[in-house]
């Protein structure tokens, strides 16, 4: 199966799986599960960092699927941070050559980062996937995961 086809699998997969299913917890962790596992160990960190509602402009760890996390992220910080801050999608081909890059794993070499919103458009997390391999993300990972996030938490 080639790449889009993979991300319809799983939304066919996670969409059903989450039918009726209000939690975002339980959400957060399904799409982490099925996602991780649909593409396979390239994808060695899949998962959410949640607004803390609690601290202003930070990221707490969520659900997620791979080694250790960092488990706090201020806005403006690192890849998950730019996109809690902008709002934007950030897909960074080799991670390596952002200044501000975050590495709580060395094995990272690329990253893609979803801010996700709620029905309100209000942000409520963004979603990281981690890969050991160089330039694995594109438009069509971006245009997938943002789909498919939009879906969930809507």
């Amino acid at each position: 199966m080639n790449k889009r086809e993979i991300y319809a699998a799983a939304e066919a997969d996670i969409l059903a799986v989450l039918d009726g299913e209000p939690d975002r917890v339980a959400r957060m962790a399904t799409v982490s599960c099925l996602l991780s596992q649909a593409f396979g160990e390239s994808w060695f960190w899949t998962g959410f960092y949640v607004v803390d509602a609690s601290r202003e402009r930070e990221l707490v760890v969520g659900p997620y699927q791979g080694t250790l996390g960092c488990l706090r992220i201020a806005f403006g910080r690192g890849v998950c941070g730019t996109a809690a801050e902008t709002g934007e999608t950030q897909v960074v081909k080799d991670v390596h050559a952002i200044a501000n890059h975050i590495a709580c794993d060395s094995r990272s070499n690329s990253e893609i980062v979803v801010p996700v919103r709620d029905a309100s458009g209000k942000l409520i997390a963004v979603f990281d996937v981690d890969s050991t391999e160089f330039a694995t993300f594109d438009d069509i990972d971006r245009e997938c995961l943002e789909s498919l996030l939009a879906k969930v938490f809507a």
